[in-house]
């Protein structure tokens, strides 16, 4: 990561990567540049430099900034035309901390609207393009953000993580995606898709620009209560002597580069002298259903304030209050924000609440004893992000399920609210990312980072 000196200026990195940003223009990768913005805070760093001023750990980086974090600069839309346009009178929290050290935001990435999606074509401003494949996804949510950081237009951007939403298109592009410990950054000042999964988290080239953004963003924070003390800086190191391997995911159904990848890693690890465990666990065949339960009821209920009353898109065609509601809604939403907000509808309503959230539930908790159990037996345990490698752009787009099914290895890790981070493991013979996860039990988050080092060894 670039940082600006005397010998590099903040101006010509924050020109670098515009540049670089329009170059990929067709890859639709930002849906807004922050072009002046950008360039006037990168001329006060370098007056600062000049001048022989305390700067801070990042500065004259340039970032790019997924479209649900909320910024004074330009509109924050979530991708989605209910929000277009909305100017946000705050910074989220970790705007806010990636700018006092100095970090330049050049754009809003690309996502699925309102992080709804795998793939970054649920978008209204059009699906994101492939970093290695114009014919083939970028992944989602956090789609944008992935191939921004995959084309070395910015060294680092940040994510959201409901489901996978920044471990699959990182693995679908071939860079480090990580998803914190829930409650490790705060989500103050980010769009919310479902409070109890959401995570803050950062796309990079490597692990030690990861573990420097998560040691500035990491931390307790007033105005979310879901944050944590912070832990991260003060974590003790430890041994790493077990990796454990699931077996209860459906081999078959996985693509043949995948298992390959993943086998050729575990060769790797067991030369350094690492043990493999064979784990069990068999609650996770359970995970997809109880998330495809648990996030759209609480889609249903954050989505519930776009009206057309308060803020952002508002339709031209409605006639009195219940048609501003209902028209403003029906067009402002994306097909895939309407699906989930039906789900979550029906999963709350009276004669099915215990049926099916109250019993997901239940099974939540017990994904959660299972991860619980399987670290007290391994340190980490390494997995595919997902079943496939990129697919091809309207694949799955007009199939729910199979769009979903793409989840299926992501989604346990959210739901038990433990940290996974997405890492190259090399490509397909057509030069398609490949991607895997190591996953640690909760606030392992530093020392997980540490051994995905050990990783990058084995190329």
């Amino acid at each position: 990561m670039k940082i600006a000196d005397k010998n590099t200026s903040a101006v010509s990195l924050v020109k670098e990567a515009l540049e670089k940003a329009k170059k990929y223009e067709d890859k639709h990768i930002f849906v807004s540049l922050n072009e002046e913005n950008a360039l006037k805070k990168a001329e006060e760093i370098d007056k600062k430099i000049a001048k022989g001023e305390k700067v801070g750990r990042l500065a004259g980086v340039p970032y790019a900034l997924k479209d649900n974090f909320l910024s004074k600069e330009g509109n924050t839309t979530a991708s989605s035309l209910i929000l277009e346009p909305f100017h946000s009178p705050i910074d989220s929290t970790t705007v806010k901390k990636l700018e006092e050290e100095g970090a330049i935001m050049i754009g809003r990435t690309n996502m699925d609207s309102f992080a709804h999606g795998s793939s970054t074509e649920n978008s209204y401003f059009g699906p994101t393009k492939n970093a290695k494949d114009d014919e083939r996804v970028a992944g989602g949510s956090s789609g944008g953000s992935a191939v921004a950081v995959a084309l070395d237009i910015v060294p680092f951007a940040t994510g959201t993580d409901t489901g996978g939403s920044i471990r699959q298109p990182a693995s679908f592009n071939g860079v480090y995606g990580f998803k914190p410990t829930y409650g490790t950054i705060s989500r103050y000042g980010v769009v919310a898709m479902a409070s109890s999964t959401d995570c803050i988290g950062f796309f990079t080239k490597n692990t030690e620009d990861m573990n420097l953004l998560m040691e500035i963003c990491a931390g307790q924070d007033s105005n979310d209560m879901t944050t944590l003390p912070d832990y991260y800086n003060e974590t003790e190191e430890k041994e790493v002597k077990k990796i454990g391997i699931i077996k209860d995911f459906d081999n078959d159904k996985v693509d043949e580069n995948i298992r390959n990848a993943l086998a050729k890693k575990v060769e790797f690890l067991k030369q350094k002298g690492y043990e493999i465990v064979e784990l069990s666990m068999p609650t996770l065949k359970y995970a997809l259903a109880v998330y495809y339960i648990i996030v759209p009821a609480e889609v249903s209920s954050n989505l519930s304030r776009h009206d057309g009353i308060r803020y952002g898109y508002r339709s031209d065609n409605a006639k009195d209050l219940g048609e501003i509601f209902s028209k403003s809604r029906n067009e402002g939403f994306m097909s895939e924000n309407k699906r989930r907000i039906m789900i979550g509808n029906f999963v709350l309503s009276s004669g099915f609440y215990d049926a099916y959230y109250l019993k997901a539930q239940k099974a939540r908790t017990k994904i959660i004893e299972e991860y619980k159990n399987a670290f007290e037996k391994v340190d980490y345990i390494l997995t595919p992000v997902s079943p496939n490698p990129a697919f091809r752009l309207g694949e799955k787009v007009n199939d729910p399920v199979s769009m979903y099914l793409e989840d299926v290895m992501s989604v346990p890790i959210n739901l038990a609210g433990v940290p996974s981070l997405a890492v190259p493991a090399g490509t397909t013979e057509t030069g398609l990312p490949l991607g895997l996860q190591i996953v640690g039990p909760r606030r392992s988050d530093k020392n997980l980072l540490k051994f995905a080092k050990i990783l990058e060894e084995d190329k």
